[in-house]
C-alpha cells in the first residue's frame, strides 16, 4: 500500500494513501484531531478515576495516538498498558521523518515515537515506568482479544465507506466483550450505521463537538 507524506494545517504531518483516496488524520490538522477525540475525550476522563488503563487501539498507523498517550501517561504518572493493532505497518523510511515530536510538550516525544515503531511485535515492551507497549501485527478480523479487559478503545480505523469491513456489527461484538463493564470506545465516525451497530449491542451513545473540520464524533460506554 503506497502511503505519501502530507503536511496538515495544524503543522503536523499525516500520510495519504493515493489507492483508497484517504489520509490517516485530518487535513485540518492530525494532532489536534488526535487530542480532542482520542485523549480528552477517551483518556482524560479515565485519568480522574483510575492510576491502571487498559487502552485498545485499533488502526496504530502513524503511532499518532500512542505517542500522545505515553506522554500523558508520564505527565499524570498514571499507569497505561497499550496495545496496538495493525495490519500494515508504515516503513521506516516513512515514520523517521514523522514530525509530531516538533509541536508536543515533550523533549523525548520524537525518541519515543521512533521506540514505538521500531520495537518487536506481538512483544510487550517497557517504554516508561508509566507506558507499557505492544502491538500486534494482524487485522482485526484476525484478532482475538481477553473478555473484560479493556478500559478504554481507540478505534481509529479507516472511514466506514472505506473499510467496511472493520466496522460491522461482528467486529463491534469483539470490541464489546473485550471492555470491562463501563468501559469506553471513542472514534472520529458518527455515521448512522456505526451508531445503531453500537446500540444494538448495548452501548449507550454520545456525540460531541469534533475537532476543526469535523461537526462531531462518538463516544460510547458499554452498559
Amino acid at each position: 500500500m503506497d502511503r505519501k507524506l502530507i503536511i496538515t494545517e495544524d503543522g503536523s504531518h499525516s500520510l495519504y494513501v493515493p489507492e483508497l483516496q484517504e489520509s490517516f488524520h485530518s487535513s485540518f490538522g492530525a494532532i489536534q484531531e488526535s487530542q480532542c477525540i482520542f485523549i480528552e475525550a477517551g483518556l482524560y476522563p479515565l485519568f480522574e478515576k483510575q492510576a491502571d488503563i487498559n487502552i485498545l487501539e485499533i488502526g496504530l498507523g502513524t503511532g499518532l495516538n500512542a505517542l500522545l498517550t505515553c506522554i500523558d501517561s508520564e505527565h499524570k504518572q498514571c499507569k497505561v498498558n497499550y496495545t496496538g493493532i495493525e495490519a500494515f505497518p508504515i516503513e521506516k523510511e516513512i515514520y523517521q521523518q514523522l514530525n509530531f515530536g516538533n509541536f508536543l510538550d515533550s523533549q523525548n516525544a520524537a525518541d519515543i515515537l521512533l521506540q514505538l515503531h521500531e520495537t518487536a511485535w506481538n512483544m510487550e515492551s517497557i517504554l516508561s515506568p508509566y507506558f507499557t507497549f505492544k502491538k500486534i501485527h494482524a487485522g482485526l478480523e484476525d484478532s482475538f482479544f481477553p473478555d473484560s479487559y479493556y478500559d478504554l478503545i481507540y478505534f481509529d480505523a479507516f472511514a466506514p465507506d472505506v473499510q467496511p469491513e472493520m466496522w460491522t456489527e461482528k467486529q463491534f461484538d469483539k470490541l464489546y466483550k473485550t471492555l470491562k463493564p463501563r468501559g469506553v470506545l471513542v472514534t472520529y465516525s458518527c455515521k448512522g450505521i456505526v451508531k445503531r451497530t453500537l446500540k444494538a449491542l448495548g452501548f449507550t451513545i454520545e456525540k460531541l463537538p469534533g475537532p476543526k473540520g469535523k461537526r462531531e464524533f462518538l463516544r460510547a460506554v458499554k452498559l
